[in-house]
Formats: structure tokens, C-alpha cells, sequence
């Protein structure tokens, strides 16, 4: 059989790779003979520029997805520390937070009870909430912060001075008008007494929904209770606004102006966290421990 009726399957691999850069040498070939103002050379150019922008956008999704997460984790250290840092007097206390003043524990939220098993520095309660084997499926009657699914454990920071606890910081999120927001929800030591609120991430809407981090606004949750004298979950965002010397003024705040839909997400998204299906058994256990 002469060489030139040798089938593709009867070549050795290296004449096959040889003959498929030959054809390939001359179909650019092929390409850079044809006229310039051509219809197939006008769709090639338009193809390859379109393969080229779509593989410098892929290259610069995986390049920069690296710094955009260390972004947002520098964003939420900020905001811890903004709310540890309004406290009265907490300065001389915590200058920086480090790993010598906020112990981070592994919650197990249906018994609230600390998890000694996983590594609370490396757990992503975010992806856990995604995996159906690492969390569950909340029913729509108990979903008012609209989450589908909740992780099976989730973080608490506790803050600590001269081994005494002195605030405990949990993780809230929830969908809010057009986006999902994450923030901090800070607590005193008596676990029912809000020293401050924080967002580090959303999408609302700019000069409304935006204004959950208007510094007033989250002024106001200083000071108010999560529950009443019979334990009964009171905290919430109002309707519109407190009056001062209402009983409602020791457990709501005013409602953003123009953000109704903002708000009621909000006052969802805290009323589930400390609710029964959040951090209500972890703090339940905290309070009695603390008070054994």
C-alpha cells in the first residue's frame, strides 16, 4: 500500500499529528489569501475577536476571584470591628481584633450546642448552606428570611476581656429587596441586649433600601431588647416610626424612610436568627450557663 492511500487509522501518531498541522498550516493559509472585505473573513475576524474577549474575560474572572474574596473578608473584619469599637469605653480594651480577643465557635444550631469536631476557622457556613448533606431545608411557614436552606452550624464570636465574655457577635443574612444581605448582629454578655448592627454586603437599591448602613438608622439599635421579661422574641423593625415613650421603643426600631420592603426584610432576617430556627437555642444555653 502506497503512502498515499494510507487511511488515517493505518498511520502511525506522529505521522497523524504531522498531517493535522499540515492542514491546519493551510487552512490559515487559506485565510490569509481570501479578500479583506469578504464575508467569510469579516465573520472569522468578528469569531476569533469574540473567542479572544471571552477568554481575557474568563482569565480575568480566576485572576481577580482571589482578591475580590480577600475584599470581602476585610470587609467583614471591618465591620466587626465597628461594632466592637462603638462600644463605651471598649478601646482601651481592644485596639485590634485578633485571635487574643475574639474566640470563634462552631454552633450546632438545633441544639445549640458548640460543635468540637469541625475547625471553625476553616468552615464556610455560606457553602454548607448550598451542600444538602451539610445543612437543611427550611419550611416556607418558618422562612420568613427567605433562605430555602439553612447550614447545620454557623459561627459566634465571642469576645472576651481578662476571660470574661463580653460580647458574643453572630452572623445574620437573609433576602432582602434586591439583593441577599450579610451583616453582624452584636449582642451584650446578657445575650438579649443589641450593642449594634452591621451590613458589609448588598445590592439594595441607592438612597433606599442602601440606607440599612446610614450610621443614624443603626444607632438605633443600640440598647434595644431581643426579648421581653416572658421570653418572648419582641426585636423587630416597626412599621414606621417608634414613639419614644412607647413600651415598642425597648424593641423596634424606626423603619427606613422609603424602603418599606428593605425594612420588613430586615426585621425578617433578625427575627430569624435569634428566633428558634437560628441562634434562639445557643443563646438559651448561653444565658442559663451564665447564670448557673
Amino acid at each position: 500500500m502506497s503512502p498515499h492511500n494510507m487511511s488515517p487509522h493505518n498511520m502511525s501518531p506522529h505521522k497523524e499529528k504531522r498531517t493535522k498541522f499540515i492542514h491546519i498550516i493551510k487552512w490559515f493559509d487559506k485565510l490569509r489569501t481570501l479578500p479583506k472585505n469578504s464575508l467569510t473573513n469579516t465573520f472569522i475576524m468578528a469569531l476569533s475577536i469574540s473567542l479572544i474577549c471571552g477568554l481575557i474575560v474568563s482569565v480575568s474572572v480566576v485572576l481577580l476571584k482571589p482578591i475580590q474574596l480577600a475584599n470581602i473578608e476585610q470587609e467583614q473584619r471591618q465591620k466587626l470591628l465597628e461594632i466592637i469599637e462603638r462600644q463605651p469605653n471598649i478601646k482601651e480594651f481592644f485596639t485590634t481584633v485578633g485571635a487574643q480577643y475574639v474566640e470563634v465557635r462552631l454552633v450546632n444550631l438545633a441544639t445549640g450546642h458548640y460543635n468540637q469536631t469541625i475547625n471553625p476557622d476553616t468552615y464556610d457556613q455560606y457553602k454548607a448552606e448550598r451542600d444538602p448533606e451539610h445543612s437543611i431545608s427550611i419550611s416556607p411557614i418558618d422562612d420568613i428570611a427567605k433562605l430555602k436552606r439553612r447550614a447545620k452550624y454557623a459561627p459566634v464570636y465571642l469576645v472576651r476581656n481578662n476571660n470574661r465574655i463580653r460580647f458574643i457577635i453572630l452572623p445574620i443574612h437573609g433576602k432582602g429587596f434586591a439583593s441577599t444581605l450579610y451583616g453582624y448582629l452584636g449582642l451584650d454578655a446578657d445575650a438579649n441586649t443589641v450593642i449594634g448592627l452591621s451590613f458589609y454586603q448588598h445590592g439594595e437599591t441607592p438612597g433606599l433600601g442602601a440606607q440599612v448602613n446610614d450610621q443614624l438608622w443603626l444607632n438605633q439599635w443600640h440598647g434595644i431588647k431581643v426579648r421581653d421579661a416572658e421570653g418572648k422574641l419582641r426585636i423587630g423593625v416597626a412599621r414606621g416610626k417608634v414613639a419614644a415613650d412607647s413600651q415598642a421603643a425597648n424593641y423596634e426600631v424606626d423603619a427606613l424612610s422609603g424602603a418599606t420592603w428593605t425594612s420588613r426584610s430586615v426585621h425578617n432576617i433578625v427575627r430569624y436568627w435569634l428566633s428558634d430556627q437560628g441562634f434562639g437555642p445557643y443563646l438559651k444555653n448561653f444565658s442559663a450557663q451564665k447564670n448557673q
